[in-house]
């Protein structure tokens, strides 16, 4: 890896986060620490970290709601910490979207095992899914052709989608609809602007109601652009 893999380890028991800490940035990775279930969720989207160390047992909001929680916005590694070595706890963790399930106590050695086993095997999003957008409740994935929409599957047409790919691959910056048609639908393309507006048109069914920090929005007299707030 190129760049250091962000870890944000969610502990209530500070020692143990501490611990952690220190093996992990030993090994070169960057850490985020919080020590309640809320707080967690908060700073999961401030911080948008490449693997989340998730304890069950939490103040607040517990590990499997942090993990509910998550799931709805990111498909980010999540490997989840349990002092109870029970089937039970470690078949919800995985049903609830968890990639791994680590019982305390256990060796810093084994934890750093884990997460990069479960980095290689997803891949972090900047290296190894170049074609997978992530924004808050929303997740593009133009390898697959897939739309999540706070973690529900969005019905989407292949044009649709790589026209908010390619808006969302453009953060804040505005294309007019002559931009768009020649990078989304192609220099061979015959139709004309409506063809933009149209689509944009039913982008925005597709995420409304809804209250987001992004939106795709019209720039008057230029075109459109994907806001991030």
């Amino acid at each position: 890896m190129n760049a250091r893999a962000h870890v944000m380890v969610v502990d209530d028991d500070v020692n143990i986060c501490e611990l952690q800490r220190i093996y992990l940035e030993k090994e070169n990775f960057q850490v985020t620490v919080c020590h309640d279930g809320y707080n967690a969720v908060e700073l999961f989207k401030e911080k948008a970290p490449d693997i989340v160390i998730l304890d069950i047992m939490l103040p607040g909001m517990d590990g499997w709601e942090v993990c509910r929680e998550i799931r709805k916005i990111s498909s980010i590694p999540i490997i989840m910490l349990s002092a109870k070595d029970e089937t039970f706890n470690k078949v919800l963790g995985l049903e609830l979207g968890a990639d791994d399930y680590i019982v305390k106590p256990f060796e810093p050695k084994e934890l750093i095992a884990r997460i990069r086993a479960v980095l290689r095997r997803y891949g972090r999003q900047e290296e190894a899914s170049p074609e997978q957008i992530i924004y808050p409740g929303l997740v593009i994935n133009k390898s697959n052709y897939t739309v999540k929409l706070n973690g529900n599957d969005l019905e989407m047409p292949p044009k649709e989608l790589e026209l908010l790919y390619f808006l969302a691959s453009n953060p804040n910056k505005v294309f007019t609809r002559e931009q768009l048609l020649e990078n989304v639908w192609g220099f061979d393309f015959y139709g004309d602007t409506r063809t933009v507006d149209v689509h944009i048109k039913r982008l925005r069914e597709k995420f409304e109601p809804g209250e987001y920090k992004w939106q795709i929005k019209t720039v008057w007299g230029v075109g459109y652009k994907f806001e991030v707030k």
